[in-house]
């Protein structure tokens, strides 16, 4: 039972990382940046052309892999979203713009690195061991970092200009507009703090179990879910969701098997919202 304790927490850890980035370009947005899920991967790979390919010492292949995969976020919404939505597309066509451009990106990866598994670390990752528990040094990294990183932006928002910019642009568009708030700017800033987040998010997956061109996809519906029950309206329950699910997927696939995992988490959006349509902290 210690060891599902410890399962589920990491799992949790991974979850809430990448659905606060993607809740943070939700939220100004309001349309699903599914591609969202190729900079995940991108965060990754950069990291393993830096480090693996360009033999950069790993101090420095990592920040240079976030920033790459942060800006690639960045160029997205400048070079694709802002002229559609001058153009005066809706929220479905970005969304299927934003599928097109995740098939697209996720190819050019392939042409790329090729479709074989890739590794960051090198060697075999050591394993800490405690009370006949087991956690390999990548996780304790991984849940360390997730925890830091979503307190961080959860005071950010608050105590940041930006936060209070971000939640009158995710109220009201036209309001903000009238109000001197540079939506465009809202939005650039929202993809690159979701985008950088993102491709942590990614490099953290890929140091623990390693790394293919579709690694982006199911992470991310996962974290989509998460946002759907959480909400977008507080980190807390973002928190709460993700442990939630990540307890749900344990104990399902515990039972019926790891092949069923989709259908479990998918399976328990449904229910969620057959009892309860709103989100989870919703008055």
């Amino acid at each position: 039972m210690l060891q599902l304790a410890i399962n589920i927490l990491v799992t949790a850890s991974n979850m809430l990382l990448l659905a606060v980035s993607f809740m943070l370009i939700y939220r100004a947005v309001k349309f699903f940046h599914f591609a969202h899920g190729i900079i995940f991967a991108w965060g990754a790979f950069f990291a393993y052309m830096f480090y693996k390919m360009l033999n950069l010492p790993i101090a420095l292949a990592i920040p240079l892999a976030i920033l790459a995969a942060g800006l690639s976020g960045v160029l997205i919404e400048i070079i694709i979203y802002q002229p559609m939505r001058k153009k005066g597309s809706t929220g479905l066509v970005l969304l299927l713009a934003s599928l097109g451009l995740y098939t697209v990106l996720q190819n050019v990866i392939s042409m790329s690195f090729h479709d074989s598994t890739k590794s960051i670390h090198s060697g075999q990752i050591s394993n800490v061991q405690f009370a006949g528990v087991y956690i390999t040094t990548a996780q304790i990294i991984a849940l360390i970092s997730s925890v830091v990183l979503v307190a961080f932006v959860g005071l950010f928002l608050q105590k940041n200009k930006f936060g209070i910019t971000l939640r009158a642009v995710s109220n009201s568009t036209y309001l903000a507009k009238i109000s001197g708030i540079s939506v465009s700017k809202t939005y650039i800033v929202a993809f690159a703090i979701g985008s950088t987040l993102a491709s942590i998010a990614g490099i953290l997956v890929a140091y623990d179990v390693d790394m293919t061109p579709t690694m982006g996809m199911s992470p991310l519906m996962m974290a989509v879910v998460v946002m759907i029950i959480g909400g977008t309206n507080r980190i807390s329950g973002i928190i709460i969701a993700s442990a939630l699910l990540s307890v749900l997927l344990h104990i399902g696939t515990w039972y019926i098997g790891m092949q069923w995992q989709e259908a479990i988490v998918f399976g328990g959006l449904v229910v969620f919202l057959l009892f309860r349509p709103k989100q989870l902290l919703a008055k």
